[in-house]
């Protein structure tokens, strides 16, 4: 089991108020130190901070966010530059993950192995969806958290290896929640639609930006309600559950990313209900 939130303990020279200091900085909260796990908060203005040696944003509040991907290894380091010069290097333990198998059947044989021509689809769909992923925009509407996108049962979980057909595939990277068609589906933050389209494997999709590189994905809609760069907020309509692209019935997709790594969406949601 998993904790929906771990706190990352903030080094002490981060903590101390300069003479200079108007705002304390904020512990860095709000995450999971796993294997596909999030982190977000705020430092002192004026922080910088990077990651195993990649420089972060930091917005003007001093809000921050990072990820780990599915398969990372045990340690991260995370580098502090406060506002008064002095620099800390925090070795992070990054949790391991039993991942489960799931297996699905009745599939069309074409989406388990496409045709060529399919192929030079997927490969050009996936050229688009990394370009949106890897959106770096100073937005900061990830700071305020994440509601739920739709309300129905959990039909699949980040980070399951799946079988398909028999046929093992990639890992499932995204979270799943079934529903009827045209069940409404809400932007789960603020932002701008980087992405709106109709692709192979995800059927009709879109993506929006949160600032930061963090970004959500829903995928497999029946219709769309919003255009690529339309602004939208919190629990907007964006349009609604749908059985496009592979898939066995109904269900949203929903996928949750830091640039190009994809994230567990799970423990940065509020309880899915039916």
């Amino acid at each position: 089991m998993i904790p929906r939130r771990i706190a990352l303990a903030l080094p002490a020279l981060l903590l101390a108020r300069t003479a200079r200091a108007a705002i304390p900085a904020e512990s860095l909260t709000q995450g999971g130190l796993t294997q596909g796990g999030f982190a977000s908060g705020r430092v002192a203005p004026g922080t910088r901070l990077s990651l195993d040696g990649r420089a972060l944003r930091v917005g003007p509040g001093g809000e921050y966010a990072f990820g780990f991907s599915r398969d990372h290894g045990p340690e991260a380091m995370l580098t502090i530059n406060a506002p008064n010069g002095r620099t800390e290097h925090q070795r992070l333990a990054i949790a391991r993950r039993d991942w489960p198998t799931q297996r699905i059947t009745g599939l069309p044989p074409a989406q388990v192995t496409p045709d060529p021509e399919a192929l030079r689809r997927i490969t050009a769909e996936r050229e688009r969806l990394a370009a949106a992923r890897a959106t770096d925009s100073p937005r900061t509407d990830f700071a305020a958290g994440f509601i739920l996108p739709a309300h129905g049962r959990i039909s699949g979980v980040f980070g399951s290896q799946r079988i398909l057909n028999g046929e093992p595939r990639q890992p499932h990277f995204g979270f799943d929640i079934a529903a009827p068609t045209g069940t409404p589906l809400l932007a789960a933050a603020g932002g701008v639609v980087t992405l709106a389209g109709d692709f192979f494997f995800f059927g009709k999709i879109v993506v929006i930006d949160h600032g930061h590189g963090v970004n959500t994905l829903y995928a497999h809609m029946s219709a769309q309600a919003v255009t690529e760069g339309q602004q939208v907020a919190a629990g907007q309509r964006i349009g609604a559950i749908g059985a496009t692209g592979r898939v066995t019935g109904p269900h949203l997709h929903f996928g949750f990313s830091w640039y190009t790594t994809w994230l567990d969406a799970q423990p940065v949601l509020p309880p899915v209900t039916g």
